[in-house]
C-alpha cells in the first residue's frame, strides 16, 4: 500500500500503537502529524482541550491543506467506580470520545477524496474487568460513535473501529497460560493493529464502513466456564 503524498493524523502518537502507526503511514510514504501529551518532535498538548484540538486542527491545514486519514487513537485515562472522582471520568470522556468527534468535525470540510477515519475503541468496549469504568465508557462511546459518524459522512469519509485485545507494546515474549489462554496462541503486538489501520485506510476497503474490527487473538469469541478445559475459578 502506498501512501505517498498522504496526510495522516494520528492522536496519542508519541508511543504504543499510536507510534507503530505513525511510522508504518511514514513508511509508506504519508506525511504524519501527531498530537501527544508527551514531549517530542510533533504537536504537544492536551486532547481535552478544545482550544489546543482547534489550534492542531488549524496548524494542521494551513500547513498542508487537507487531511486523508485520521487515526483517533489517544489513550484515556483508566479508573474504576471505588477512586474515579466526576472529573476524572470526564476527562476520560473528553479523550476517548469528544476529541475524536470534534477533530472529525474541524477536519469534515477538508477531508481529500477518498479519505478515512479509524478509531482506536478496546475490546472492553464488549467486556470489561472490575474498577475500569472511565476506560470502559469512553471505548464503547468511541465505538457507538464510528457508525454514527459513518452515516453523517456517508459518501465523504469511510469510517472504522478497531478493538484491540491484549497488546503488548514493550516488547516482552509472552510463554504459557499467557499466550495459550489466547485461541491465536500468542499475545499481541502493536503491529497486529498498525497493519489494519493502513488496510481501512487503503482503497481495498473502499466498501467497508461503520464497521468496528475486534483484534483480539479471539479472546471475545472463547467461552470460559468453571472446570472446562482446565479453566479454574479462584476466588
Amino acid at each position: 500500500m502506498n501512501y505517498q503524498d498522504k496526510i495522516a493524523v494520528v492522536t496519542g502518537g508519541a508511543q504504543g500503537i499510536g507510534r507503530c502507526v505513525a511510522e508504518e503511514f511514514q513508511n509508506a510514504g504519508a506525511t504524519v502529524c501527531i498530537i501527544d501529551k508527551q514531549q517530542g518532535n510533533h504537536f504537544v498538548g492536551d486532547l481535552a482541550d478544545k482550544q489546543v484540538l482547534e489550534q492542531f486542527a488549524k496548524e494542521v491545514i494551513d500547513r498542508h491543506g487537507h487531511v486523508d486519514y485520521l487515526i483517533n487513537n489517544a489513550l484515556p485515562l483508566m479508573k474504576g467506580l471505588s477512586e474515579c472522582t466526576y472529573e476524572e471520568f470526564q476527562y476520560a470522556l473528553s479523550v476517548g470520545v469528544t476529541a475524536p468527534f470534534y477533530l472529525a468535525k474541524l477536519f469534515a470540510p477538508h477531508f481529500a477524496k477518498g479519505a478515512a477515519i479509524v478509531n482506536i475503541s478496546s475490546s472492553r468496549d464488549r467486556m470489561s474487568q472490575p474498577q475500569t469504568e472511565s476506560y470502559t465508557a469512553a471505548k464503547g462511546g468511541i465505538a457507538a460513535l464510528t457508525h454514527a459518524l459513518a452515516v453523517s459522512l456517508a459518501g465523504k469519509v469511510r469510517v472504522n473501529s478497531i478493538s484491540p485485545g491484549w497488546i503488548d507494546t514493550a516488547g516482552t515474549v509472552y510463554e504459557g497460560p499467557d499466550a495459550t489462554q489466547q485461541p491465536a496462541g500468542r499475545v499481541g503486538n502493536p503491529m497486529d493493529i498498525a497493519n489494519m489501520v493502513l488496510y481501512l485506510c487503503s482503497d481495498k476497503a473502499g466498501f467497508i464502513t461503520g464497521e468496528n474490527i475486534c483484534i483480539d487473538g479471539g479472546m471475545t469469541r472463547q467461552m470460559i466456564y468453571h472446570g472446562d478445559n482446565g479453566w479454574t475459578l479462584k476466588q
